[in-house]
C-alpha cells in the first residue's frame, strides 16, 4: 500500500521573503534612523552656528566696553576735573569741590573735606572759614599716582555803608 502523505502530516516552511511585517518593519525603522539623523546633525549644526554667534557679540561687547573706557578716559591715569565751584565764597557760604577720576584705584584728598572714591562725577559741599588749597591725588592698580591743586578763596565780605539820609 502506498502511503499517501496529506498536506496536514508535513510542517509547511514559509520564507521569510513572504512575510510583508518584517519588510515593513524594516523599512519604518530604517526611516526612523535616517530622520534622527537629520535632526541630530541639525542640532549639531545649530549648536556650531550659536557658539559663533555667542564669540561674535562677546567680541563685539569687548570692543564697545573698550571704546567706552576710552571715552571716558582712555586707559591712562587721569583727572580730568577738579575745580571748586564758585571759587570764591564769603564765610558761612558753601562751595562745591567736585572732580572726575579715570582708571584710579584710590583717591585722596588732602586737607580730608569727607569721603572720596574714584568717580566720573562726584561732588562736595565745602564751608571753610579761611582760603584753602585742596590737592587731589589719584593711583592706579600699578602704583603710579598723580595730583592737582585748586584754591578755594573766602574772601570778607566788605563792610555794609549805609547812607543816612537827610532827615527833614
Amino acid at each position: 500500500m502506498t502511503s499517501l502523505q496529506t498536506p496536514s502530516s508535513q510542517p509547511e516552511v514559509r520564507s521569510l521573503f513572504r512575510k510583508p511585517i518584517l519588510y515593513s518593519s524594516i523599512a519604518a525603522l530604517c526611516v526612523t534612523f535616517y530622520f534622527a539623523f537629520v535632526l541630530l546633525s541639525r542640532h549639531a549644526s545649530d549648536r556650531a552656528i550659536e557658539k559663533q554667534n555667542a564669540a561674535k557679540a562677546a567680541e563685539e561687547r569687548r570692543a564697545n566696553d573698550q571704546a567706552a573706557i576710552e571715552g571716558l578716559g582712555g586707559s591712562e591715569l587721569a583727572i580730568r576735573a577738579f575745580y571748586a565751584s564758585p571759587p570764591v565764597i564769603h564765610p558761612g557760604e558753601t562751595a562745591q569741590l567736585c572732580y572726575d577720576v579715570a582708571n584710579a584705584k584710590t583717591v585722596t584728598l588732602d586737607p580730608p573735606a569727607g569721603e572720596v572714591w574714584p568717580s566720573h562725577s562726584r561732588c562736595l559741599a565745602l564751608s571753610p572759614s579761611k582760603a584753602t588749597t585742596y590737592t587731589l591725588t589719584i593711583a592706579d592698580a600699578k602704583g603710579q599716582s598723580t595730583s592737582q591743586s585748586v584754591k578755594l578763596e573766602v574772601k570778607e565780605q566788605a563792610p555794609i555803608r549805609i547812607k543816612q539820609l537827610p532827615s527833614r
